[in-house]
C-alpha cells in the first residue's frame, strides 16, 4: 500500500529555498508619478515647518519643554527595561546588518544587485542629510539643555534631527520599498511604519530626544524614501557596469579574449548599423601549427606530378636523392642480363 508524507509548512518553506535562484521576468520598480512628487512636496514643506518653528522659538519648543518636565520614564517605570531594547531598531548598526544581509539574500536569489545597491544608496543619502543638517544646526538634548525655554541651538550638540529615528524610517521603508508585489508592499509599509513611530516615541520617553527632533526625524526619513525613483537609473547604470566587469573577468580567466567593438564606416549616419569585420576563409581553413618545440622530420620533400591529368604510366619516374639503399658495384640493374661468365663443361 503505498502512501504519501504530508508536507508540513516548514518542509514546504525548505522545497522552496532549495530551488534554483531565478530572477523575476518583471520587476515593479517605483516611479516619480505625481502622486509621489505631491507627497514628497508636503513633507518637504512639514520639514522646513518644523525647523523655522524651532529656530524662532515658537510653541513647538514650548511643548518640547512641557514633555521633558513631565519625564515619561518616571511616569511609567514599568516599561524602561523593555523599551532600552525595542529603541535598538532605530540604530544603524544592528539594523543595517539585518536588513543587509536579507536584501543580499534576496539579490543572490533573484540574479540583481538592486537591492543592495537601493539600500546602500538610501544609507548615503541618510548619512549626508540627516548628518548635515544634524552638524549645521547643533541643537542640545533634553539631559544637556542650558537655558529653561530656548531652543537650545548651536550649542555643539547633534540630535535635530533624531537619526534614531530617519534610521527607523529609511532602514524598515527599504524593505517596503523594494518589495516584489503591491500587497506585500501595503504590508510592509505598515509595519515600517509603527516600528519608526514606536521608535520615535521611546526616545522621547527616555528623554534623550525632543519631540520636535522626532518629527523632523521622520519628515526626513520620508523625504529620502520619497527620492528613491530619481537614483533608479544610477542604480541601474551601476549594476550593468558591475556585471560587464564580472563577465570580462570570466572571460580573462577562461583565456578567451573580448571581441573588439565593431566601428562604423566613416562617412555613415549617426543610426547606421556598424560593420564587423569578417575573417579571411583562409585563415579560418588553415590547419593547426605543431607545438613549440616538435621534432621536426628530416625527410626530402614530396614528388608532386607535373600536371593533375597526366597519367600514372606516362610519369616519368624520378629516382629521389640521397637513396638510404647501400652501394653494391655486384649487383646488376633490374631487367638486364648478369655480366657474370657462365663455365663450360
Amino acid at each position: 500500500m503505498r502512501t504519501e508524507r504530508n508536507l508540513t509548512r516548514l518542509d514546504r518553506v525548505f522545497a522552496r529555498l532549495d530551488r534554483e535562484p531565478e530572477r523575476p521576468t518583471h520587476l515593479d520598480v517605483p516611479r516619480m508619478s505625481r502622486h509621489r512628487i505631491v507627497l514628497f512636496s508636503a513633507t518637504l514643506a512639514f520639514y522646513l515647518a518644523i525647523v523655522v518653528a524651532v529656530l524662532t522659538t515658537s510653541w513647538l519648543v514650548r511643548f518640547d519643554w512641557q514633555v521633558m518636565f513631565f519625564r515619561p520614564y518616571q511616569q511609567w517605570p514599568e516599561i524602561h527595561a523593555f523599551l532600552d531594547y525595542w529603541v535598538v531598531l532605530g540604530q544603524r548598526g544592528p539594523t543595517a546588518v539585518m536588513v543587509a544581509a536579507w536584501l543580499g539574500w534576496r539579490s543572490w536569489r533573484q540574479h540583481t544587485l538592486r537591492p543592495l545597491l537601493m539600500f546602500g544608496a538610501s544609507l548615503l543619502l541618510l548619512n549626508v542629510t540627516v548628518g548635515a543638517a544634524k552638524l549645521g544646526m547643533g541643537r542640545l538634548g533634553p539631559h544637556y539643555a542650558t537655558t529653561i525655554g530656548s531652543n537650545e541651538m548651536w550649542l555643539g550638540g547633534d540630535i535635530f534631527p533624531s537619526g534614531h529615528t530617519a534610521n527607523a524610517v529609511v532602514t524598515w521603508g527599504i524593505l517596503a520599498y523594494l518589495a516584489s508585489t503591491p500587497r506585500t508592499r501595503r504590508y510592509l509599509s505598515a509595519v515600517s511604519a509603527v516600528v519608526s513611530l514606536s521608535v520615535g516615541l521611546t526616545t522621547v520617553y527616555l528623554g534623550t530626544h525632543w519631540l520636535s527632533d522626532v518629527f523632523l526625524g521622520w519628515a526626513a526619513g520620508l523625504l529620502i524614501l520619497l527620492a528613491l525613483p530619481w537614483f533608479e537609473p544610477l542604480i541601474t547604470r551601476i549594476e550593468n557596469a558591475i556585471f560587464g566587469v564580472r563577465e570580462s573577468l570570466r572571460a580573462r580567466r577562461a583565456g578567451l579574449a573580448p571581441l573588439p567593438e565593431p566601428a562604423a564606416l566613416p562617412g555613415a549616419p549617426a543610426g547606421a548599423p556598424a560593420m564587423v569585420p569578417q575573417r579571411p576563409r583562409a585563415q579560418e581553413q588553415a590547419p593547426a601549427r605543431e607545438p613549440v618545440g616538435a621534432a621536426r622530420s628530416t625527410r626530402a620533400p614530396a614528388y608532386l606530378a607535373p600536371g593533375p591529368h597526366t597519367a600514372r604510366s606516362e610519369r616519368t619516374p624520378v629516382t629521389p636523392a640521397g637513396s638510404r639503399r647501400p652501394p653494391h658495384s655486384d649487383r646488376a640493374t633490374r631487367g638486364t642480363t648478369s655480366a657474370r661468365p657462365v663455365a663450360g663443361g
